[in-house]
Formats: structure tokens, C-alpha cells, sequence
């Protein structure tokens, strides 16, 4: 599993900005990140090199923010495939609290980086035959 820091900013011009420059600051490599709205407030959701380091600079910086422990499921670049993954999860009756689509830098393939509350989801997949990745 990966750990994915989730943070919460204020939803206005420049937001996004001044996280990067933090981590830029701190020499923190960005693998992924996925930036949800509302009104008022976003969401920011990051894959890092450092997941620590991060946490450590960004709450300095102010924002608030989590480690949260993700799967991320190496995909076939094909059609159906992420269908194939979900409906694995969902024949376990494990629900999927958010789920995006990254790319693994090495080897170009499309991955599913998702979240659940079941501890064993990891597990179980691997015992299905699909391939996680530890890093990106």
C-alpha cells in the first residue's frame, strides 16, 4: 500500500500554488495529485516521495492534512480493465470511498490508486492476480 496525504486548503486562486512551492521548497517529489472542490474548500490528494517530510513542511506551512494508505493497482492499457478490478471489489462487497487513475513512471501503464475502509482489500486482490504497486 502507498500512503497518500490528504489535505484540506481553501478553495481560491494561487491554493494550489503554494502547496507545490512548499513541497518544491523541501526538495519533495510529487508523483500524483488530485485536486477535488467544493464551494468554499478543496481537497488536495498526493502521492510524494517523502509522505513524512511532507506532512512535517505542509503542516508547518498551515494546512491541514493526513497520511491516509491507499492500493494502487497496476492496470493492462486495454478497455474493460479497471472493470475487471472493480468488479472484484465489488463481488467482495468492498466499497471504494474515491478512486483516480496515475500512470506508473517506469513502466507507462495505467494505474487505479484507490481507497477503502477494508484492511484486507490489498490482500485480497493480490490473491485475485492483479499487481500493486509500492511506489511510483
Amino acid at each position: 500500500m502507498l500512503q497518500q496525504i490528504s489535505l484540506f486548503t481553501e478553495n481560491k486562486a494561487g491554493g494550489l500554488y503554494k502547496i507545490t512551492s512548499v513541497l518544491a521548497k523541501s526538495n519533495i517529489n510529487i508523483y500524483t495529485m488530485l485536486a477535488n472542490d467544493s464551494a468554499e474548500f478543496g481537497i488536495i490528494r498526493l502521492i510524494v516521495d517523502q509522505p513524512d517530510k511532507a506532512i512535517k513542511v505542509l503542516q508547518e506551512a498551515g494546512y491541514q492534512c493526513r497520511l491516509d494508505k491507499v492500493i494502487a493497482v497496476t492496470m493492462e492499457d486495454v478497455p474493460g480493465y479497471l472493470d475487471k478490478i472493480l468488479a472484484a471489489v465489488d463481488g467482495a462487497n468492498i466499497d471504494i470511498c474515491y478512486l483516480y487513475i496515475s500512470f506508473e513512471r517506469h513502466s507507462g501503464k495505467p494505474v487505479a490508486v484507490f481507497k477503502t475502509n477494508e484492511p484486507e482489500t490489498a490482500t485480497f486482490l493480490l490473491g485475485k492476480g492483479f499487481k500493486l504497486i509500492e511506489t511510483f
